[in-house]
């Protein structure tokens, strides 16, 4: 029943709903025009829609009219607010810096080289925006990171707390320049960017001569040169204190054993030791050594080749602008003294300057960019002080970084660079870092090639830091260029290469067609690198001198001498004798006994490609090439089998962009 009356009722209902409404409506065709009291424009027009003059209630205020005109309504709101955080104080801007630095770190799921990259670009938009926060933030991140336990004294505003604030500022720090610094060695982040290609049109203003000019014919007659190398001259020695120190550097006063923190445990020789650099009774007993050996005690040489370092290994808030002038007044006094009269051809290490390793590009501009002119403009007067340089080349050095090109009475040209400007520690070279030339020099030392070209002149080209060996030293784009560079004007024009820097005895061929193949015909030109004078790290004292042709500047053999620090404390509390330097040996005799090679034949690229292929079938001979490396020290690390392929593979990488296509990176020094 009840069912029954659901129905019925439903049906009712629904009967009414049907009667009640209706299926469609017209609207009228005008506007009802009395919806509002006034309109901005006619609304009875059928072109445009009713625009109604609307009041707020709240306010009284009247609506503007182009707010709802379809035409003209506004746009970029400029009166109401747009609110903004309130500015932060510097301070306040590092804390949040180093706190999303902190979470990017943080991050499970960003790699390591973004997170490396990330962090640089907040550290990039901290300085822009208060550069006095830079050195305290690269403070913290070493704190915080416990990436050294002096992180005041290594990135302090006093240290390279502002190179790095630079650095930074003027990089590229989401790109190539940032993904290079976080692949730097000292943190191995990312991937080593690859070498970017080089557009080379243009470049040269001539093409290299098909065929080349004749050689130049030897003369017979050789020159006594002298090379030196990496004297680290250490006026703070202290005879006595511990040489076997935790933290470098070693034999001064303010350092220690951490496991004989109250009692020295190796007392410092008179003469040096292993850990430590060249005390002023060691600097002398060289340039007392260096006359006699080389016999030139009457005639002297005929002219000398220094290619760097004279300072110390202090660290970064023990240097000074006075402490690298004072061992540059000290180190080319003694050289003038004892190597001279003949001049003494000089270039900058990457110890002397300050801040240390430090090279910034003029186009910089502003003083940031003639931050380090004082150092040109004191080394080049010095240079011509001690009547080494003649005026135009110096005056030409004091304002290009020290650089300079001399033509020789007997006609070689002499062309000196700074190498920093490829150097890994020096910062600024991550500046722009795709630009393979960004100093100019480079510019520089194309247009010296070309002139000694048109002149008919061989070179030498005289730096401080490799440019190859195992690439573990220099940038990529620029090593890459000057390979290209050497290429187009080997062998007719540069007849060496001579560098420093590792302190350790090494020597790279450069080849051509970016050495694609290796061979004694394709083998240009060679870099020597000298041993050096200090004895750090766990090295011995050495010195080379070359004899060169006078006519093609060919070298035709190379003299080594040696002093054995284990030695030297022996020599200590008496006055009888002081170190001993001997020869180590000729180059000529240690690695040519199995190449057909007349006597006056140069030891040039050729030569030294058939050595390394000798070496490859004969690994004795690479045993004495890495004992000799060492300057046969008694602490000279063994090299397996590994190591002596990998040493012929260095020896074969003129730049490091080479060296890192060819070769492992993990056994070029013998420290």
């Amino acid at each position: 029943m009840a069912i029954l009356t659901f129905l019925y009722s439903a049906y009712v209902i629904g009967a009414f709903a049907i009667e009640d409404i209706r299926s469609a409506f017209t609207a009228p065709g005008t506007f009802p025009t009395s919806v509002y009291q006034s309109y901005w424009n006619d609304p009875t027009a059928t072109s445009a829609q009713p625009q109604a003059v609307i009041s707020d209630p709240v306010t009284d205020a009247v609506f503007p009219e182009n707010l709802t005109d379809p035409v003209n309504f506004p746009k970029n709101d400029t009166v109401d607010p747009h609110l903004l955080p309130s500015p932060l104080q510097p301070s306040q801007l590092l804390q949040q810096a180093l706190s999303q630095i902190k979470s990017i770190v943080s991050n499970p799921v960003i790699d390591s080289c973004a997170k490396c990259q990330s962090s640089l670009s907040i550290a990039k938009m901290l300085v822009l925006a208060a550069p006095d926060q830079g050195p305290l933030l690269a403070e913290a991140v070493c704190v915080y990171f416990n990436y050294s336990s002096t992180c005041y004294n290594e990135f302090s505003e006093l240290a390279l707390g502002s190179i790095f604030t630079q650095v930074v500022a003027l990089g590229d720090m989401g790109g190539y320049d940032g993904q290079l610094i976080c692949a730097n060695g000292r943190l191995g982040l990312c991937p080593v960017p690859p070498t970017v290609p080089l557009n080379m049109t243009g470049w040269f203003a001539k093409p290299k001569p098909n065929p080349l000019p004749p050689p130049k014919q030897p003369s017979g007659e050789r020159l006594k040169v002298l090379h030196i190398s990496d004297i680290h001259i250490d006026p703070r020695y202290a005879t006595g204190s511990e040489a076997n120190c935790t933290a470098h550097l070693c034999c001064r006063e303010n350092v220690w054993n951490a496991v004989s923190p109250n009692q020295v445990v190796l007392p410092a020789p008179r003469y040096g030791s292993f850990l430590c650099d060249t005390p002023l009774s060691l600097m002398l007993a060289a340039m007392e050594a260096i006359p006699e050996l080389t016999q030139t005690t009457e005639t002297g040489f005929n002219f000398s080749v220094f290619t760097g370092d004279l300072t110390a290994h202090d660290p970064d808030n023990q240097y000074s602008r006075a402490f690298v002038e004072q061992a540059q007044v000290v180190v080319y006094d003694l050289l003038k003294k004892y190597a001279g009269p003949a001049p003494v051809y000089a270039t900058l290490g990457n110890h002397d300057t300050y801040m240390q390793f430090q090279m910034i590009p003029y186009y910089t501009g502003g003083p940031l960019g003639q931050q380090f002119n004082w150092l040109y403009e004191h080394v080049s007067s010095l240079w011509y002080y001690e009547g080494w340089l003649p005026e135009d080349s110096v005056e030409y050095a004091a304002t290009h970084y020290a650089a300079y090109s001399v033509k020789r009475p007997d006609g070689l040209r002499i062309i000196s660079l700074d190498t920093d400007m490829w150097y890994q520690f020096n910062y600024f070279s991550y500046v722009n870092a795709t630009e393979p030339d960004p100093f100019g020099i480079l510019r520089f030392l194309t247009d010296e090639l070309q002139a000694a070209e048109d002149a008919g002149e061989r070179a030498w080209i005289v730096g401080h830091v490799l440019s190859g060996w195992d690439g573990t030293q220099s940038q990529l784009n620029p090593t890459n260029l000057f390979y290209q560079i050497v290429d187009r004007y080997s062998p007719h024009v540069i007849a060496n290469i001579f560098y420093g820097h590792t302190h350790e005895d090494q020597l790279s061929i450069f080849y051509a067609n970016n050495a694609t193949a290796m061979s004694a015909e394709t083998a240009q030109t060679v870099s020597w690198i000298a041993p050096s004078l200090t004895p750090l790290t766990n090295l011995n004292s050495g010195f080379r001198m070359y004899e060169v042709d006078s006519a093609t500047f060919d070298i035709l053999d190379a003299y080594t001498w040696v002093s054995r620090v284990d030695q030297f404390p022996s020599l200590d509390n008496q006055t009888e004798a002081g170190p001993t330097y001997f020869l180590e040996y000729s180059t000529r005799d240690a690695y040519g006994g199995n190449i057909t090679w007349g006597a006056n034949d140069p030891l040039n690229a050729t030569w030294w490609h058939l050595v390394s292929e000798q070496m490859a079938t004969n690994t004795s001979l690479v045993e004495v090439f890495r004992e000799y490396q060492s300057k046969s020290s008694v602490r000279a690390a063994t090299c397996n089998a590994t190591c002596l392929s990998e040493t012929i593979c260095y020896m074969r990488s003129g730049s490091a962009s080479i060296a890192y296509q060819n070769c492992v990176q993990a056994y070029g020094s013998t420290q």
